[in-house]
């Protein structure tokens, strides 16, 4: 399995303490995104888990020094997080960043992202958490659940998020049960060169299947709790979306 560099996390800092040090439009910037995000800005020497450093090199080390978690301002080898450049659609945020390497190209992926999503798009999400009850209720078990979820958000499915579906009552009155369904296809040695419909369908997968020479970078792209077995599926299928990779 591949590392990744980072792990993205999503940091609910509503009235927390972050230490924010540096002036000039740099600090402002962050400044501004910190307040909308909740939290305390606080000084050097107040306690806090995380904090911003802008030109202060002894402060990055002061502070990492202290146990505090360092993002220091155009400094990627002193980070020990980044700050992504952000898509937001209601409660829907989108995050690319690339490590500290370039924030040029984050901000131009996310001019890309800006375009390919909805401003509708919070509207779905609110009343999915909204319908969270009658979800759960209609599919106790949660596997069936996320299943039936995927199936409905996907591309020309019942809430497809890019063409504005959010009937979320009429989806939860007229779904049926789906069969096991199997997509087989041989594996290439490199990401980028998977289809659009075989990506999809390593995201949705319950248990990818595979030979022994499918390159590891393949079947990271299925989910990360999607088990991987050596070998060929078996002739009576369970429940759920199956991949069977074939080695070139």
């Amino acid at each position: 399995m591949t590392s990744l560099h980072s792990l993205p996390v999503f940091l609910r800092l509503r009235g927390r303490a972050v230490i924010l040090i540096g002036e000039g439009d740099a600090a402002e910037a962050k400044r501004r995104l910190l307040e909308r995000a909740g939290a305390v800005v606080a000084g050097e020497n107040d306690p806090a888990a995380l904090a911003i450093v802008v030109d202060d090199e002894a402060a990055v080390l002061r502070l990492k020094a202290r146990g505090v978690l360092v993002n220091a301002v155009d400094r990627p080898d002193l980070c020990d997080f980044t700050l992504p450049a952000i898509v937001e659609r209601g409660d829907v945020i989108v995050a690319v960043g690339t490590g500290g390497a370039s924030a040029g190209l984050a901000a131009a992926l996310r001019q890309r992202i800006e375009g390919w999503l909805p401003a509708r798009l919070g509207d779905l999400v609110a009343g999915l958490r909204n319908a969270r009850a009658a979800i759960r209720a209609r599919w106790p078990d949660s596997g069936d659940r996320r299943r039936a979820i995927g199936a409905a958000l996907a591309e020309g499915g019942p809430l497809d998020p890019l063409e504005q579906r959010s009937d979320i009552d009429s989806w939860l009155a007229s779904d049926a049960p789906s069969p096991p369904a199997l997509t087989r296809f041989a594996a290439p040695s490199d990401p980028d060169d998977l289809t659009l419909a075989q990506a999809r369908a390593l995201a949705l997968a319950d248990h990818v299947y595979h030979g022994g020479d499918v390159a590891p970078a393949i079947l990271d792209r299925a989910r990360a709790d999607a088990s991987r077995i050596a070998g060929a599926p078996p002739a009576a299928l369970p429940a759920g979306n199956h991949v069977w990779l074939e080695g070139r």
